[in-house]
């Protein structure tokens, strides 16, 4: 009689019946039309939900689905969720249902001593970096900073910067906290999932500095120091550290200077400039009749630098969106390149509230109609409305409406609740 055959094992194994039954399943959930959809597809039975809640699955998914925009996040401590018709809006209901954007989970920190509270400064992947302070700041010091998961409740209450990085013989004029992945652009395995980083970039009269706080071995480290005179600059003559977007692993500022980017690249950790009055932008600045309100870097082409600058004209108010690349060919001195412009709702007075996952952020106000003989802007009503512009195919959609106007926002993408893993 013969023996049995042998086990097959290795790389050319043959796959079990339920082994098979899961591939299957997945490569049909992956090309589902978006979140929503697998959210719906987790709730059919067991089998489907223990397929698609597995981290490897979700991973994948995210890769080409993009999470949905869910709402934005004000500094004033307001969760402002998205709202019909945004296609967003089912979603972020359900996100609000259960997430908390009050932070009343996290505790305060041990050296309290004057009355202060936790106010966002930023949101990425889920989390959102917190700042103790007071609302009314009388002098810029360095702060308690805390990493929180609305949704899952868990928060990180991050190590004081410690002083003998802090010892400057400048006096400390402004400091600011950011989020950053801790590696850009490669594949993450379930313990990078949790992992974050913090970077605050301190400015001083004469130069920056910037100090790094990783999740991983929960220390800070010095990252950057620089003067403004290497930069080929001048201090900054107003505080516009706050005013900053984040791509492909580096951080912009466009509004510290009339001729200058500053950009922070977070892979090696250093500062340079960029210039902005080139080709397009020079035309731009001296065009009759309009006036530059704001720029702003956006995420477009790859091996592209995109801006979007948006010019006003008060008689009557309308804007508009100029849309300019700078292509990386190596060369010092690149000029840019005019690709498009859109005018914006007439009789709206709109401004750029930051740029991120391919989207601009809008803040607009519309205008009460006016005859003529009026002077001044006077809105319509005390809503103001948050638009965002997908910048590869400029379509513009309402987000939310609120009924005071904040100052800063900044944007949450996500799953559904359903769908979510703890990001801390």
């Amino acid at each position: 009689m013969a023996s049995p055959a042998p086990p097959i094992h290795g790389h050319g194994a043959q796959l079990s019946l339920p082994d098979l039954r899961d591939e299957l399943l997945e490569e049909i959930f992956l090309r589902l039309p978006g979140p929503a959809a697998l959210a719906r597809a987790s709730t059919v039975c067991a089998s489907f939900r223990r397929v698609i809640t597995e981290r490897a699955f979700l991973r994948q998914f995210r890769k080409r689905h993009p999470p949905p925009l869910l709402g934005l996040v004000d500094e004033e401590g307001v969760f402002l969720p998205a709202q019909a018709p945004h296609p967003s809006a089912p979603l972020s209901r359900a996100l609000v249902a259960v997430a908390d954007f009050t932070y009343s989970f996290v505790p305060e920190p041990d050296n309290t001593g004057t009355p202060k509270t936790w106010f966002p400064r930023d949101a990425r992947d889920g989390r959102v970096l917190l700042e103790h302070s007071s609302r009314f700041v009388l002098k810029t010091v360095f702060t308690d900073l805390a990493v929180c998961d609305p949704l899952s409740r868990r928060y990180v209450l991050l190590p004081p910067i410690p002083e003998d990085m802090t010892v400057q013989e400048e006096h400390l004029l402004e400091f600011r906290p950011m989020l950053a992945p801790i590696r850009e652009g490669k594949d993450e395995d379930d313990e990078d999932e949790t992992s974050f980083k913090v970077i605050c970039v301190a400015r001083y009269r004469s130069k920056l500095a910037s100090y790094v706080f990783s999740s991983i071995t929960g220390e800070w480290r010095v990252a950057a120091s620089t003067s403004w005179s290497s930069l080929g600059t001048a201090e900054p003559s107003w505080k516009r550290m706050y005013r900053y977007n984040y791509f492909r692993g580096c951080f912009y500022w466009t509004d510290l200077w009339r001729d200058k980017l500053l950009v922070l690249d977070t892979g090696v950790m250093e500062f340079s400039t960029v210039a902005v009055l080139t080709g397009s932008h020079v035309q731009l600045r001296n065009q009759p009749g309009q006036r530059i309100c704001m720029s702003i870097v956006v995420d477009g082409t790859e091996g592209a630098l995109e801006m979007l600058t948006l010019a006003g004209d008060y008689g009557p108010t309308s804007f508009y969106l100029y849309h300019t690349t700078q292509k990386s060919s190596g060369e010092s001195s690149i000029e840019w390149k005019l690709e498009n412009v859109m005018e914006l709702p007439r009789r709206w007075l709109c401004s750029t509230m930051g740029a991120t996952e391919g989207f601009l952020f809008l803040r607009c106000d519309r205008e009460t109609q006016l005859d003529d003989s009026a002077l001044g802007f006077l809105p319509e009503d005390n809503h103001v409305n948050f638009l965002s512009l997908e910048v590869k195919t400029f379509e513009l959609k309402q987000v939310c409406m609120a009924k005071y106007h904040p100052n800063c926002v900044h944007s949450y993408f996500g799953f559904p609740p359903s769908l979510s893993k703890p990001s801390l």
